[in-house]
């Protein structure tokens, strides 16, 4: 905090190198980082064009985003919020006909930017706000992605059991249980 003097201003508290800027923030709690990280993949999910559903996702290396990725239509396809959705008209249940749908799930869309951007991605780790499909799975598994964090399951045996086969971590952060870094 600066304070005026005569001879102009004068600080009352210095920050120290090794002090954390949190630290001027009284009774503020830091996010650990990967509650700091699906916090960022909440907010790539508010970009969906979807009309059934927000996914986010970001993948991870060394505490640093290397790509996000949300669902919705390919680059210069319209969406489904100005055509409508084909899923919804046909009444197709979640996790099934992945096929009859115009968009491309979140998960998709940060391996395929990264890929796109010359973005190694080989053990990173992937937050999404969503367990990631089967059909997403053997992209992770392929993309060499080590660990996920995701919050909400998803109906989809299969990818649990395939990302288990591959040695690919998958951890549930319940919003409720993220805790603050120390």
């Amino acid at each position: 905090m600066c304070k005026p003097f005569a001879g102009g201003f004068r600080f009352t508290r210095e920050m120290t190198m090794t002090e954390e800027p949190s630290a001027f923030l009284p009774g503020r709690d830091r996010p650990s980082w990967d509650t700091y990280f699906m916090d960022i993949t909440t907010l790539v999910a508010k970009r969906t064009t979807c009309l059934r559903r927000a996914v986010g996702a970001i993948v991870v290396k060394d505490k640093r985003i290397l790509s996000t990725g949300y669902n919705g239509a390919p680059s210069h396809i319209r969406h489904c919020r100005e055509v409508g959705c084909l899923r919804e008209q046909l009444k197709v249940p979640s996790g099934q006909r992945h096929e009859l749908c115009r968009g491309i799930h979140a998960e998709q869309n940060a391996i395929i930017q990264a890929a796109y951007y010359g973005v190694s991605i080989k053990g990173a780790t992937l937050y999404c706000t969503t367990q990631p499909c089967s059909i997403c799975a053997k992209m992770i598994i392929n993309a060499g992605i080590r660990k996920i964090y995701y919050q909400s399951g998803y109906a989809d045996p299969m990818a649990r059991e395939m990302l288990a086969e591959a040695g690919v971590e998958v951890i549930h952060l319940n919003p409720s249980d993220q805790e603050a870094a120390e």
